[in-house]
């Protein structure tokens, strides 16, 4: 069951998909149930090819979910891409209240998960609201500087990039705006490009690579515990560094999980990697559906359904 939602945001009104699965909606009906919230990457919109796998096996699990598009994204309103770290924590705060108005929502089993850009702003956002009762980060970052150092490695391609920032900067001084390439802020190999879902932004106004590069969730991840904390990564990722989540892990208190998986890049569920969605199927049914939602979760894999 899909309902087209808007959610109000700093008096804005984004655009999002709530998803009761059937069976739920059949069998407890007006009775609460866990949600997941589901937030998009770099520039991108709820049709995101990663949340789309994930919100199809949650919903095979019997988990509901709230995926919409971020400020300036998608059908959302706002200035188009100027995808502000800081204003999507907000949207994600707000997100998480719109679901609170919501009387079928179990208001003490509302998790977050977020892929890339979006699994950043998912760590902030649940160390930073107490109502988020679990959090996954799959291929995200923890420092914004750091994170552009190990992506542009070279020393030509770091001078390059440096040198768009002074840019950036001396035009924001002087009142004037710049736009800048998605891949000249964040590199992606040619053939890993198709991952981008239709709608994604090709460029961004300056400000937004301000906004990534102070943006350091590592300092505010330790928060998090005692809730849970599941970070997921390739073990080699060409988009996002695997010492971001690594880094992550450390600056973390427990309870919290790193897993990095081989043979894939990035997009870590986007070939359907039946190794990560056990996994994530598995942590879920520990730390946000409850007893008696893991003792089913088990039992539909066990007798293969």
């Amino acid at each position: 069951m899909l309902q087209t939602i808007r959610i109000p945001s700093d008096g804005l009104m984004l655009s999002g998909i709530l998803s009761i699965p059937d069976q739920l909606a059949a069998t407890m009906p007006g009775a609460s149930y866990p949600i997941v919230v589901l937030l998009h990457g770099f520039g991108a919109n709820k049709e995101d090819h990663v949340l789309a796998i994930t919100h199809a096996f949650l919903d095979k699990l019997g988990y509901a979910t709230l995926r919409f598009d971020m400020r300036g994204c998608g059908e959302s309103e706002g200035e188009r891409a100027k995808v502000l770290c800081e204003d999507q924590v907000r949207d994600a705060h707000n997100a998480v209240t719109w679901l609170l108005s919501n009387a079928n929502v179990d208001t003490s089993r509302i998790g977050i998960f977020g892929h890339s850009f979006g699994a950043a702003i998912a760590v902030y956002a649940a160390a930073t609201d107490n109502r988020i009762a679990a959090c996954i980060s799959s291929a995200g970052w923890g420092d914004g500087a750091s994170k552009f150092r190990e992506q542009h490695a070279s020393p030509q391609a770091w001078e390059k990039f440096t040198s768009m920032m002074e840019d950036g900067r001396a035009r924001s001084r002087a009142g004037e705006s710049m736009r800048v390439s998605r891949f000249d802020i964040v590199p992606i190999p040619q053939h890993m490009r198709a991952g981008l879902p239709p709608g994604a932004f090709m460029d961004f106004p300056y400000e937004v690579v301000e906004s990534m590069f102070r943006f350091r969730p590592n300092d505010v991840v330790a928060q998090i515990a005692p809730r849970p904390l599941l970070l997921l990564h390739p073990s080699f990722d060409s988009v996002t560094p695997t010492s971001q989540s690594i880094e992550l892990f450390r600056h973390a208190k427990m309870p919290v999980d790193l897993h990095l998986f081989a043979g894939i890049d990035h997009f870590i569920f986007a070939d359907e990697n039946t190794i990560a969605l056990n996994l994530l199927s598995d942590w879920l049914a520990k730390n946000l559906a409850g007893q008696d939602k893991a003792c089913e979760t088990h039992s539909k894999k066990g007798s293969g359904q």
